[in-house]
């Protein structure tokens, strides 16, 4: 009980700059929506297996999309409180390390969910459908992958404590994982070469994923690989965000 304590304490500072803010949600789902509304247009005769339209193939990975760029940079919030001194305030706390970073990555997953449904909304105008169980499977599932991906930003940060450091080493990052994620066009229609390599990615499987669950397809193969591939990178970088708030230099 205490840990949960701990991890409130945390959510709710985090989250509260955000609240006083929402303009901060509109802003964060603008770059989507207007991938939303000038490239999806030109994917009209790009359709998925099965009958899939293009928006049942399209949406689906703008909302990987929307996890990648709203919580990799979550550790730019990081950067501030390591160089002021308030982190270190909180590390001599008993607070817990794993609530430190939990406390954080919830805040960030909250709003990421919360722009998931803006994005969603304009999207069933231009003819997106999709069942209401597979909706609520596949925010769960963005919402874990959030919590992986912003554990790994925080620890990235932590490391690297400075923005003209972190910023560049995002940058490199974040961009090759969402080209060869499948999210804008389908791999399979490049090279061979090109769309093994994009199996190593793991955002590809999730992304297959979400557009399994967009056609009601839930025990489908793609679900399953998604959906343990989301897991062990939640295990994964979660210990390393816990090890890196406990190594963290003063």
């Amino acid at each position: 009980m205490t840990a949960l304590r701990h991890t409130r304490l945390i959510f709710v500072r985090s989250i509260r700059p955000t609240l006083r803010s929402p303009s901060t949600l509109l802003f964060g789902v603008a770059q989507p929506v207007l991938y939303l509304a000038l490239f999806g247009p030109l994917l009209a005769d790009v359709g998925g297996p099965g009958g899939a339209t293009s928006w049942q193939w399209f949406v689906p990975g703008l909302l990987v999309q929307l996890v990648l760029f709203t919580t990799a940079y979550a550790g730019f919030s990081l950067i501030p409180d390591q160089r002021s001194g308030a982190q270190e305030r909180l590390r001599a706390t008993p607070v817990s390390r794993l609530a430190l970073l939990l406390g954080r990555v919830l805040s960030n997953v909250v709003m990421l969910v919360a722009q998931a449904v803006l994005l969603v909304l304009p999207a069933l105008a231009f003819g997106f459908r999709v069942p209401l169980a597979a909706a609520l499977l596949g925010l769960l599932l963005l919402a874990a992958l959030g919590v992986a991906i912003g554990a790994a930003s925080y620890a990235l940060a932590t490391h690297l404590r400075n923005e003209y450091e972190f910023a560049p080493a995002l940058g490199s990052t974040v961009v090759p994982l969402m080209l060869l994620s499948g999210i804008l066009l389908p791999m399979d229609a490049g090279p061979r070469w090109l769309y093994v390599v994009s199996r190593f990615n793991p955002l590809s499987h999730v992304v297959d994923a979400e557009r399994a669950l967009t056609l009601g397809r839930y025990g489908a193969g793609a679900v399953m690989v998604g959906a343990l591939v989301t897991a062990g990178l939640v295990v994964v970088c979660t210990a390393w965000g816990v090890r890196a708030f406990r190594r963290s230099p003063a």
